[in-house]
């Protein structure tokens, strides 16, 4: 601790000394063309002191990231020519950068990675395999600023020499062009010189260097992943996609609105599992239990109450008919029409332009992977002994279960858990976590844990389940709660503890597309894998599996494979909105309290309880509220909660105040139609406004109004 406080006092000694006597005035081009002259015959007379100072200088003023390197490297070029410049600027700066990630390494890097352990086991994680050529790039391309880069490297596990002779390399072109720039400075005699062709020359290669070095980069990354491969000479599509979801539906709509040849190519069915066996189906279930509640408590209207009595084949038969009149928006027909060649039948990607479906190789530029991901099914014992349910088969159930187990407290479980048991279902549910919808705040958890207690259900939270036996014909699951045995009578069980990417069987391994750490594919901001003509979108790639995102996605993916060459997008990821179809609905965009407190970002929460609406009283749900997260002393929005009746609806307001910058203040100055449950967010605002009332103005405005009476 002590060397380091010293060594710190070195440096903050020396950058103040470089400040206090204003050595940024030597390091500028006007004084360097002035000097010129000098400097070119003081370096005559004592050509080794000329060097030697120059490079301690030079090494010094990169070790400690002070302003002037470039013109150093200017200078260089001026006083020693270019190959002689070159070779000292070179590895004086090499050198300096090393010092420099050798400080940051000694003084910073300890309490950093303490502080963030998480995120820098990920960051290193990813420079143990990669960092030198990533490294490489960020030095060949100079966008960066180098003091940053080696004062940030100097935060990860990277070798010292890697770093050294990485640096070395890398910086040499950048360099190069640089003290050329700096031997036609200094030629320049008259105002004529200014338009000389060498001078010109070595100002558009500074111009144009970042580009040729980041074509550089593309071309050298893509000889190393294409090496093996053959290339087509011509091809058969623009584009191919795998899996006809969400992602792969926009993906190819995309690219036939633009007159691509585009092949979409699905193994099971149109729509993938949001029209089949995920957001439709589940949706369509849900509104028949609700029905069934609103049945049961139709007392509150002045209506009979009755039970109902629930024929689940034709709740089922419900559901396959919202599936069914749905599937013209997603069938092959439409597509067709549309433009696109569809084809029934698994693809198998041979090469990054080949694949392979149907016993026919069909060739194309690009290719777009959209092949989802199914239910997630935990190594418990004895689970493959009983003929489990997953949200994939659930609908083919063809008897209601009488006892049900779902295994899962997160937004499928708790939609499937609440559903079920207003059909009628004794449905025990079953999380490993302390809570369920362990996303969300812990205010939402115990509100929908309350709600489907009130309705029958028994939560289970703090369960782990460990077994499944059967005893006599009968079915049991055993759990582990507090550091005893917990058995659970069934006759089914739903495995509802999340969805696993679909990454193998298709040519993923074989061809060496990279998977990451949550076993996704692997995608850089532009939604290209390891290979750039390849791209992932929708719940193969994550980082969020919800079917607005894969759509979302698919945008940016069929633009940059079809157009990258030209211009790319960013994926954007900042403005995300989902929604758990409980009743009460849960619906949130941006932060909630407890991500921002893990992120230590400082907040404002305001808070309005839906029991005081108009339209919700009159509808006899007034239940739930909205949560605003602002900045704080601003009104920007950087979080929504909302708990209620149509919440996934109401949230929109909030997407479209974070996505184009609208805050509180405009929320409340627009008008609501009464009597709507929109009018929950004008009212969220107005509470925003009345927490920061002006007291002392306003005090001031009733001293006048007192005076304006007499």
């Amino acid at each position: 601790m002590k060397t380091r406080l010293l060594l710190l006092g070195v440096i903050v000694a020396l950058i103040a000394a470089y400040f206090l006597f204003d050595v940024g005035r030597f390091l500028n081009l006007d004084y360097l063309k002035a000097q010129q002259t000098s400097f070119n015959a003081f370096y005559l007379d004592n050509q080794a002191l000329t060097i030697s100072v120059y490079f301690v200088f030079y090494v010094t003023v990169a070790a400690l990231s002070l302003p002037g390197a470039t013109i150093m490297t200017l200078a260089g070029g001026a006083i020693f020519g270019l190959p002689l410049g070159l070779l000292i600027v070179s590895f004086a700066s090499s050198i300096g950068a090393t010092l420099a990630f050798l400080v940051s390494r000694f003084i910073l890097r300890d309490s950093i990675e303490t502080k963030f352990r998480k995120q820098f086991d990920a960051i290193n994680a990813g420079v143990n395999k990669d960092g030198p050529f990533y490294l490489f790039t960020l030095r060949l391309v100079p966008l960066f600023p180098f003091f940053v880069i080696n004062l940030l490297m100097g935060l990860t596990r990277m070798k010292t020499w890697t770093f050294y002779w990485v640096s070395q390399v890398g910086m040499l072109a950048g360099t190069a062009v640089y003290v050329n720039a700096g031997t036609q400075i200094a030629a320049i005699e008259r105002v004529s010189d200014i338009g000389s062709p060498q001078l010109l020359l070595s100002f558009a290669l500074l111009g144009i260097f970042p580009l040729i070095a980041k074509k550089t980069v593309d071309f050298m990354q893509a000889r190393k992943v294409y090496k093996r491969f053959e290339k087509p000479k011509q091809f058969d599509n623009n584009l191919i996609v795998i899996g006809a979801g969400s992602g792969g539906l926009v993906s190819a709509y995309i690219a036939a609105t633009v007159k691509a040849n585009v092949t979409l190519i699905e193994k099971h069915a149109m729509g993938g599992d949001c029209l089949n066996t995920g957001c439709v189906p589940s949706k369509a279930l849900i509104r028949a239990a609700k029905t069934a509640k609103e049945m049961r408590h139709a007392d509150r209207f002045g209506l009979k109450s009755v039970e109902p009595e629930v024929d689940f084949g034709a709740v089922m038969n419900h559901v396959h008919q919202a599936i069914k009149t749905i599937e013209p928006h997603d069938s092959v027909e439409r597509y067709t029409g549309l433009g696109v060649n569809v084809i029934k039948g698994e693809a198998f990607i041979r090469s990054p332009w080949e694949v392979e479906v149907n016993g026919q190789t069909l060739t194309t530029k690009n290719i777009i992977i959209a092949t989802g991901a199914r239910p997630f099914v935990p190594p418990i014992k004895g689970l493959d002994q009983v003929d489990y349910l997953t949200s994939d088969n659930l609908w083919e159930l063809k008897e209601q279960p009488g006892r049900l187990v779902v295994l899962g407290g997160g937004p499928i479980g708790c939609e499937l858990t609440q559903a079920f048991a207003r059909l009628g279902s004794h449905v025990t549910q079953v999380e490993m976590g302390d809570r369920i919808m362990p996303r969300e705040d812990k205010d939402v958890s115990t509100h929908v844990s309350d709600v489907f207690s009130q309705e029958g259900v028994d939560v289970l939270t703090g369960h782990q389940a460990t077994e499944v036996v059967i005893t006599d014909g009968q079915p049991e699951l055993i759990c582990q709660h507090n550091g005893s045995e917990k058995r659970i009578p069934f006759d089914r069980i739903l495995v509802a503890v999340g969805r696993k990417a679909n990454v193998t069987g298709f040519g993923l391994e074989e061809l060496g597309v990279e998977i990451s750490d949550r076993g996704t594919v692997a995608v850089d901001a532009y939604l290209r894998t390891n290979y750039p003509n390849i791209f992932a979108v929708g719940d193969v790639a994550g980082p969020y599996q919800f079917t607005h995102t894969a759509a979302h996605m698919a945008w940016f993916a069929a633009v940059n494979a079809l157009f990258g060459k030209f211009k790319k997008f960013r994926v954007d990821y900042k403005v995300i909105p989902w929604a758990t179809f409980t009743d009460p609905e849960v619906a949130r965009v941006g932060l909630s309290e407890a991500e921002a407190k893990a992120q230590g970002i400082e907040y404002e929460v305001t808070r309005y309880g839906i029991g005081d609406l108009d339209r919700a009283i009159a509808d006899g749900d007034a239940r739930g509220w909205v949560k605003v997260l602002t900045m704080p002393g601003k009104d920007k929005v950087i979080g929504a909660t909302i708990v209620g009746t149509h919440a996934g609806d109401l949230l929109t307001e909030y997407v479209s105040a974070m996505k184009h910058g609208i805050g509180m203040n405009k929320i409340l100055g627009t008008i609501h139609t009464y009597p709507t449950l929109s009018e929950a967010n004008k009212f969220a605002a107005g509470e925003w406004k009345k927490a920061r009332k002006p007291e002392k103005l306003l005090e001031w405005v009733g001293r006048f109004n007192g005076w304006m009476r007499g």
